[in-house]
């Protein structure tokens, strides 16, 4: 599910990956997330040998990534085209992320995606695309240069992750939110620590930004430390510096999150008291 193959076969391998797109099975996760059936099925097809399959594109993931170095994952709309300024912006951000020494992953498909892994060719680093098996046909764009296929969109979303040093987060759809709300969540709850999320493009996110200071923060939902873990920017070169001080070990960012969590803490009870139940008895 590794590769470091010409654009011929990658074609060949992004062609296995779509298979279910092709013949109109349901895809893996499809099938990992269905009900019990009472009907009898081949192991292949049950749970106990999907989990050695999930724990195999673990294996393949973490083994082609694990050398890898510094890296920040460019997430965005696959509906972007390249002629569009949040293209544009992207090879530029990737670029001068690229000259200053960050290897880019992306989603391996089109538009910032694209983008993204464009700008790192051009910068001469690493560029990484995670490609997903979904019901209808994604390639990899030709841009990638190490792409790995993922059938479990949950493996995929830890690679994400566990090999970036921060997320820049272009204007997107519901995948783009996706990744945005889970990096905030490990980042408010202490999993994820000095991970920069910047969002570019203040236009675009502004609305959510109000929305979540008018409704979330107002009833109590978020704090107002955990809006500070979001950075919204219009400049390349923002994101660069940003992204270049928290990997030199400066305190600001780890000092945001520090606040949120503190608040986090407070609410749940620092020794988990506060969600504690109970135990039932019986009888």
């Amino acid at each position: 599910m590794s590769e470091r193959n010409p654009p011929s076969e990658q074609t060949s391998d992004v062609t296995a990956l779509n298979r279910s797109a092709r013949t109109g099975r349901p895809t893996e996760d499809e099938q990992l997330l269905a009900g019990p059936t009472r009907e009898t099925e081949l192991f292949t097809n049950t749970d106990p040998w999907r989990v050695m399959r999930i724990m195999g594109e673990f294996v393949e993931g973490f083994d082609e990534l694990a050398e890898l170095g510094p890296a920040v994952t460019i997430f965005g709309s696959a509906r972007v085209k390249p002629d569009e300024r949040q293209y544009l912006d992207a090879v530029e951000v990737a670029r001068l992320l690229g000259e200053a020494g960050f290897s880019i992953i992306t989603g391996g498909g089109p538009g910032i995606m694209e983008a993204g892994n464009k700008g790192a060719q051009e910068a001469g680093v690493t560029s990484i695309g995670l490609n997903i098996e979904l019901p209808f046909e994604q390639g990899v764009n030709r841009f990638v240069e190490v792409g790995i296929n993922f059938r479990y969109f949950f493996v995929r979303k830890t690679m994400f992750t566990k090999y970036a040093q921060a997320f820049v987060i272009f204007p997107g759809g519901f995948g783009t939110m996706d990744e945005l709300f889970e990096a905030l969540t490990l980042i408010q709850t202490g999993k994820v620590q000095n991970f920069p999320v910047i969002l570019f493009d203040s236009n675009y996110w502004r609305g959510l930004i109000d929305w979540l200071r008018a409704t979330m923060l107002s009833e109590g939902k978020i704090s107002a430390a955990d809006l500070d873990l979001l950075i919204v920017t219009d400049s390349p070169t923002e994101v660069r510096d940003l992204i270049v001080k928290s990997a030199q070990g400066q305190e600001w960012r780890t000092q945001q999150e520090e606040g949120a969590r503190e608040v986090t803490r407070a609410v749940l009870g620092k020794d988990g008291s506060a969600t504690r139940r109970k135990p039932r008895t019986k009888g």
